[in-house]
Order: structure tokens, then C-alpha cells, then sequence
């Protein structure tokens, strides 16, 4: 029973210095595995800069292309309403007149 009261002691003091040099050394190699994602990082965002201009210009496209668009919807619409409007007012003038007589 003293055995063991003198040699577990020693045996968990070692198995905790592994483990304290184990946890050391995974953060170091954690530390530089998060260095290279940073430079990888640091390079999808410089090589994204530069599509930044041309995304730009897209938009700018697409928004005239949507004003140009909206401009004829409107005007077919509104020639379209005008033919249907002079087709009821017609039949209304039509009505009147077979009411008169």
C-alpha cells in the first residue's frame, strides 16, 4: 500500500507533463496551420478586389437595362389600355344609342 501511495503520484505527474507537451505542441502546429489560411485568405481577397470594378459595372448595366425595360412595359401597357378603352367606349356609345331609339 505505500508502494502505491509513492508510485501513483509519479505515474500521473508524468502522464500530466506528456500531456501538458502533446497540448503544446498541437497549439503550435494549430497556430501555424492558422497563419497559412490566413495568407490564403489574404489572397482570395486581393484577387476578389479586383473583380470589384468589373461587379460594379455589371450592376450598372443591369440597372439600365431594368429602367429601359420598365420604360416599354409602360408604354405597351399603356397602348394597350388605350386601344381597350376606345373599344368599350364604343360599345358604350353603341348602347346609348340603341337606348335613344
Amino acid at each position: 500500500m505505500d508502494f502505491l501511495n509513492s508510485f501513483l503520484p509519479i505515474v500521473i505527474y508524468v502522464l500530466l507533463i506528456i500531456l501538458i507537451i502533446l497540448l503544446i505542441i498541437i497549439v503550435i502546429k494549430a497556430m501555424k496551420t492558422l497563419k497559412k489560411v490566413d495568407a490564403i485568405v489574404d489572397n482570395v481577397d486581393q484577387k476578389v478586389k479586383t473583380f470589384d470594378g468589373l461587379f460594379t459595372m455589371i450592376e450598372l448595366t443591369t440597372s439600365r437595362i431594368q429602367i429601359i425595360n420598365d420604360t416599354i412595359i409602360n408604354k405597351v401597357s399603356k397602348a394597350i389600355n388605350k386601344l381597350f378603352n376606345k373599344k368599350s367606349k364604343k360599345k358604350k356609345l353603341e348602347k346609348e344609342g340603341d337606348e335613344d331609339e
